[in-house]
């Protein structure tokens, strides 16, 4: 009687993180936790952080807008005295906001869900938005033509980076490679990093639809965006 063959592992699908490199260890992290040996996680930023040290305008101010938890650590690295209120974008900022000190509120969404969630129970008094040089949303500038005044501080930016040698070798190599992307910006660097030799079989997720809009462009196999603009979602 013969033996029944049995099939080969299946080698784990390369995951190609090109978030700055402590968001991308984290997100790599998770990824592991979720489909372990079924995942290969390539760290390979795009971006990294520069914190800017900007003198804060003039208060007071009755509460902090947070659309990153960069922007987080910025206010952390400032020391100054911000007011202990914030409104968070997401859970992952709210998180961060709330090991500051802050006492945080989580819209759980984009910056749409974030205005809403401010205008729904809108401060007594001044917003003060710290976020960095590249942002969409026009957070500041709706709450303001919604009557609640808001300025709007720049203190951190994104600077761009070379793709790794790995990540490089992989593209052009074949066989399937998945592409988390977070940020419209992100997708748009990725897509202008590519090789124009790459071979690769791409999957890309996206954040949100503004981010698929802009990877839609690069070749690929799949393109898919998350029901709602958050980690646990992308995964």
């Amino acid at each position: 009687m013969g033996m029944a063959r049995q099939s080969a592992p299946s080698a784990p699908v390369p995951v190609l993180l090109t978030r700055p490199l402590a968001e991308g260890r984290a997100f790599a992290a998770a990824l592991t936790a979720r489909f372990g040996p079924r995942v290969r996680p390539v760290l390979a930023p795009l971006m990294a952080v520069e914190y800017l040290a900007r003198p804060l305008p003039p208060g007071p101010f009755a509460g902090v807008i947070f659309t990153s938890a960069a922007a987080v650590e910025a206010a952390v690295r400032q020391g100054a005295d911000l007011p202990k209120d914030a409104w968070c974008v997401g859970r992952k900022t709210a998180d961060r906001a709330g090991m500051a000190g802050f006492r945080a509120r989580s819209a759980d969404g984009d910056a749409d869900a974030l205005v809403a969630a401010i205008l729904t129970d809108p401060p007594k008094g001044r917003l003060l938005h710290l976020r960095g040089e590249e942002a969409r949303g026009e957070v500041a500038e709706r709450l303001v033509s919604a009557g609640l005044e808001t300025v709007s501080l720049v203190v951190y930016r994104q600077q761009a980076r070379h793709l790794s040698p790995e990540a490089v070798a992989l593209l052009r190599a074949e066989g399937p490679v998945m592409v988390p992307l977070f940020s419209p910006r992100s997708a748009g660097l990725f897509r202008a990093a590519l090789p124009p030799d790459a071979r690769a079989t791409l999957s890309l997720v996206a954040m949100s639809a503004a981010v698929a809009e802009e990877a839609r462009p690069i070749r690929h196999h799949v393109l898919v965006t998350a029901p709602h603009p958050t980690a646990e979602a992308m995964l």
